[in-house]
């Protein structure tokens, strides 16, 4: 139903009202007193400030309607190039007949000026400015009542010059004023629909609408764009008398947020016009939108583009899933999606088009966008071909394509809207769309590319294409986290200054930190030492009043930490660290335990005489084999660029040794600077498991000023990384993911720092 409340042009024939008449019968028109309360005087000017760098001067006189040289106050040479038009007053006089009006760039004028001469100095005509500026409302009154029927013309000549290049807030909001102020407001909109592209559907009601393409531009609180717009009009009987429906689609950086808008300036059939937003406008969302596009698609009469636009608005996605209605053997499902940080997506499912109905397949959200039908890696999917198999409307044809029916894909898509919905968009041959919501899983990229991996057959002949191109892209994309400290518990008389605090980053099984504790204990050097315990939240609440209760037991000098997250054991050691504000910290991770007492003395000794460096013990298995002694780069070998050249060796081959200098630190167990892990930026995303995350860390802490040193003399006992819950194939599949992530990373550093050496 049209709103009853109309604009002030509602009540007359003519878009623009009829101005006020002079007497005739006034010997002398001026000085004369117009509607503004403002006298125009021969020999004076008017200024109006339109933006920033624009002035508008009314007077009463003869200037060539055109381009003129302007002087501005005594000083001659400043000149300025100035349009200019004027009009024959309604009301003249043998002393003056015309009146005009000019735009004159003003943006380092000094608005105290005094006078303004227009032409050059031989023939100029001077005049004296007003020494108040008046507001748009009075300049746009008095153009009117002097202009009389020529108002209209005398306006839009303005306003063209205006509205033409770029036009900022202060200088449209002039431009509605003077609107206004004229009388030339134009109907209202009523209902502004927001879609899922960014696009802004108005519509509402007007007289000076006419289909096709007009100039416009949105008045409200966003930077204005005046642009070309397409228009569609449609019957509407309850509009005032010659009023009529109209619709258009404004692009989104035309438009901005749907609140925000106040209204809009159009030059229509009888030139620029204003049509404001009703106060009980109606705003819809993007799932309600494409319903009112419908209810007046059918009347609409405008421009094939923007008919054409209207009807793919009409059927955008409003919330169902509507694949399952297509007449066609075209079906599918999501088995699982996942967003990691940074809209960062991983998703697989099925899709079942035997015959090839589908010519693009996308994921949408707002108004983003990505192709996916380009990029997925399909696999086998012999459920979906056996549901398919006995219905008879599903069988493919002679000619259809048999292709796997499994997809898993990794997409990117901006994250600042991650409250919009998700959803596949198919798009058929015939141009006709279908779309499927996507019911999203918030994770973390390590967590969803082990479920996803998890979920699939080790014997898919697809999976290394699968690794290649969805499962590393994905994790190279995901951003390092860093450990949020939920809680901190002391346990005794904890003073982080007595002497450098062991960090225990708590592994993923429960018992490892318990026999640990013990053997800290024992050790007299440990045992006075101060000991941080760093563990996931989930396990804090578990074990943190045993934990406590042990500390007293053994009589530690113990602080508890609960980080937010999963985490592994050096999201671990950084939370424990940040839980600390000593110089230096012993990390050490609570699979390993030391090989004899009095490791903490010779650690630290050593490390007071190499200052801002990094000292890492060896580790070793049970078995006296060394498990690492040291990382060193190796510039023969592409696919390892970074070797432990004595692992498998016997712990005798390097026990007499010297501390080493080497290419990155185990933080396994070291002596560190507490401040070098805020050095070299935190952790690194994508790693699933621990060796090769391990890894980037070292090199990184070796690459921001803090070397790297093996101290031979000091051994830990400890085993290979343990990934609990998870199969032998599986293990093996993610130490291939971590490698390749690590060399897609460092090769070309490590190779690019041969090159310049």
């Amino acid at each position: 139903m049209l709103d009853t409340e109309q604009s002030p042009a509602a009540t007359t024939n003519s878009p623009v009202a009829s101005p006020p008449t002079v007497n005739p019968q006034t010997p002398n028109p001026t000085p004369a007193r117009y509607g503004a309360g403002r006298a125009m005087r021969s020999g004076r000017v008017i200024g109006c400030r339109v933006d920033e760098t624009t002035l508008l001067i009314i007077g009463l006189g003869h200037v060539t309607a055109r381009d003129v040289v302007l002087g501005i106050g005594e000083d001659q040479a400043v000149t300025r190039s100035s349009f200019v038009t004027e009009w024959r007053l309604a009301a003249s006089s043998p002393r003056v007949r015309h009146g005009f009006a000019a735009l004159l760039t003003a943006g380092d004028m000094d608005l105290a000026m005094t006078t303004i001469r227009f032409g050059e100095e031989e023939t100029a005509t001077r005049y004296i400015f007003s020494p108040r500026l008046a507001p748009a409302e009075e300049a746009a009154a008095l153009v009117v009542e002097s202009a009389g029927s020529q108002s209209v013309a005398v306006l839009n000549r303005l306003l063209d010059a205006l509205m033409a290049g770029d036009v900022d807030r202060r200088r449209l909001q002039t431009v509605t004023a003077l609107l206004r102020a004229a009388h030339a407001s134009d109907g209202f909109i009523e209902l502004i629909g927001e879609s899922h592209d960014g696009a802004t559907f108005l519509q509402g009601w007007s007289r000076g609408m006419a289909p096709g393409h007009c100039r416009m531009s949105v008045v409200g609180n966003v930077t204005p764009v005046v642009a070309e717009c397409g228009i569609a009009t449609f019957p509407r009987p309850d509009a005032p008398d010659g009023g009529t429906g109209f619709v258009c689609l404004v692009r989104a950086d035309q438009a901005g947020p749907s609140p925000e808008i106040e209204g809009l300036v159009f030059r229509g059939r009888a030139g620029w016009r204003y049509a404001a937003v009703h106060s009980r406008k109606r705003i819809a969302g993007p799932l309600e939108t494409p319903e009112h596009i419908r209810s007046i698609l059918l009347r609409t009469h405008g421009a094939p583009d923007l008919l054409l636009s209207l009807r793919a608005a009409a059927n955008s996605f409003e919330g169902k899933e509507t694949v399952s209605g297509l007449p066609y053997p075209v079906r599918m499902g999501i088995d699982s999606a996942f967003e990691a940080d940074g809209g960062n997506l991983l998703v697989t499912g099925w899709l079942y088009d035997p015959d090839s109905h589908i010519a693009t397949v996308r994921l949408r959200r707002h108004n983003a966008a990505v192709r996916l039908d380009e990029r997925w890696t399909r696999f086998d999917r012999p459920d979906v071909t056996d549901s398919f198999k006995d219905q008879q409307d599903f069988a493919p044809g002679l000619l259809s394509e048999q292709l796997p029916h499994g997809f898993i894909t990794h997409a990117q898509l901006p994250s600042e809207d991650a409250g919009a919905p998700l959803y596949f968009e198919l798009t058929l041959h015939d141009t006709r769309p279908a779309f499927l919501p996507v019911k999203l899983t918030r994770a973390s990229a390590r967590q969803a590319a082990l479920r996803q991996i998890g979920s699939i057959d080790p014997a898919t002949p697809a999976l290394p294409a699968i690794v290649d191109t969805q499962i590393v892209p994905f994790l190279r994309q995901s951003r390092g986290s860093t450990p949020v400290i939920e809680t901190v518990l002391d346990a005794g008389s904890f003073d982080e200054e007595a002497s450098p605090p062991i960090v225990i980053g708590a592994g993923e099984s429960d018992e490892e930190i318990f026999p640990l504790l013990a053997l800290l204990a024992l050790d007299p050097e440990t045992r006075r030492a101060p000991i941080v315990i760093a563990m996931p939240a989930e396990r804090f609440r578990r074990q943190s009043a045993r934990l406590r209760e042990l500390a007293r037991f053994y009589g530690l000098s113990a602080r508890l930490v609960s980080a937010k997250g999963t985490g592994d054991v050096y999201e671990m050691l950084e939370a424990g660290t940040q839980a600390l504000s000593c110089e230096t910290v012993v990390s050490l991770s609570a699979s390993l335990i030391p090989r004899e007492a009095g490791w903490y003395g010779k650690l630290l000794a050593t490390a007071a005489t190499l200052r801002g460096s990094i000292l890492s013990p060896v580790l070793a298995y049970e078995d006296y084999s060394i498990r690492w002694a040291g990382y060193w780069i190796d510039d023969g070998n592409s696919d390892e660029p970074v070797v432990g050249r004595y692992a498998g060796y016997p712990l005798k081959a390097v026990t007499d040794m010297k501390p080493t200098r080497i290419a990155a630190a185990s933080l396994e167990c070291c002596a560190m600077p507490r401040e070098a892990l805020s050095h070299a930026g935190g952790l690194s995303g994508g790693y699933l498991g621990a060796q090769e995350k391990g890894l980037d860390l070292g090199l990184r802490l070796s690459r921001s000023g803090f070397d790297a040193y093996l101290l031979p003399s000091v051994q830990m006992w400890g085993s290979d990384d343990a990934r609990h819950g998870i199969s032998a194939t599986m293990s093996a599949c993610v130490e291939e993911i971590d490698r390749k992530i690590f060399r897609s990373q460092w090769s070309p550093i490590l190779t690019a720092e041969k090159r310049s050496a």
